[in-house]
């Protein structure tokens, strides 16, 4: 038996995913085929969409189901999944995004649906559906911190954790929630390595029915895999490295979180280590990068419990 490559879960059999994974992503239960020559993603990435995260080496590429749902074209625009192949000098950042993505969801971290395909050349790529998409191609209004606190792109990583708390109090339709979901983000950003939190992966959307709140988690990574000793984008309480659970209990505070709601967050993260290790484990990640990241987790696990 094999992973499936969207819900890491055992597969039996010759097939790659589950039946029910599959419609869950894609609206059918086969995988669709991606028609394009893979020598030619990272040109369409650079011409449409341009640089991610990782300092631009993380590519992304815009695209959408043909009518019958069995192939998937690149789009210039209205692409209603974003595709990320692999990057040349960062190993496995597909395969690190879709376990960090499936590890966040234990905690009760909302995200995208999403997974891994194969492509032609027998690379894995990380797909995700758009959530600023609606299925007729019309679009949902998002805005990311750095717009709402009126930087410019450049500026993504001048910001802080306090600066994203006051954002949301300033444009969130119901605050209190949303201060929770994000001190729960930014926990679970740090407890997994995650040195590529800047102002550009925290967005607001505004739905239909005119709420504005924050959007699925995206753009999850362990960057510590690739880059050791990553420090936090984004500083908490003036701190990128050495976080202690003092500090974060001290953010609960400056956001008016209470003690014990905070403190409940912190246990749950270090609660979910095991389940998490387990996901690593059956995971496609290397297995140098697998123990690494089950190292890293650990660790910090201890420090969330005071340890």
């Amino acid at each position: 038996m094999t992973s499936c490559r969207i819900c890491l879960e055992p597969v039996r059999g010759k097939s790659e995913y589950h039946a029910r994974c599959l419609r869950s992503l894609f609206g059918k239960g086969i995988a669709p085929t991606l028609e394009i020559e893979v020598s030619k993603l990272h040109t369409a990435a650079l011409a449409m969409v341009g640089h991610t995260s990782l300092s631009g080496i993380q590519k992304k590429i815009s695209v959408n189901l043909s009518a019958d749902r069995e192939t998937l074209t690149v789009a210039a625009e209205g692409g209603l999944y974003i595709l990320k192949p692999q990057a040349g000098t960062y190993p496995a950042l597909p395969e690190n995004e879709q376990v960090t993505t499936l590890m966040a969801k234990l905690v009760g971290i909302e995200v995208a649906p999403a997974g891994l395909t194969l492509l032609k050349d027998d690379s894995l790529a990380y797909i995700v559906q758009r959530f600023d998409r609606l299925s007729d191609g019309g679009k949902v209004r998002q805005e990311d911190f750095c717009q709402f606190a009126e930087q410019p792109p450049k500026d993504k990583y001048d910001g802080s954790a306090e600066l994203c708390m006051r954002l949301i109090q300033k444009y969130a339709s119901e605050p209190l929630i949303e201060i929770r979901k994000l001190y729960k983000l930014l926990v679970f950003a740090w407890w997994s390595g995650n040195g590529d939190m800047h102002l550009k992966n925290f967005s607001l959307l505004t739905d239909t029915d005119g709420i504005t709140r924050l959007t699925p988690a995206y753009d999850l990574l362990c960057t510590q895999l690739v880059i050791p000793d990553d420090p936090l984008a984004l500083p908490v309480v003036g701190k990128k490295t050495r976080l202690r659970r003092g500090d974060w209990l001290k953010l609960a505070e400056y956001c008016k979180l209470p003690a014990k709601v905070a403190g409940q967050i912190l246990e749950e993260q270090a609660e979910a280590t095991q389940d998490a290790k387990r996901l690593i484990t059956k995971s496609f990640l290397p297995y140098d990068q697998k123990n690494l990241y089950e190292e890293i987790i650990a660790s910090n696990a201890q420090t969330l419990l005071g340890s």
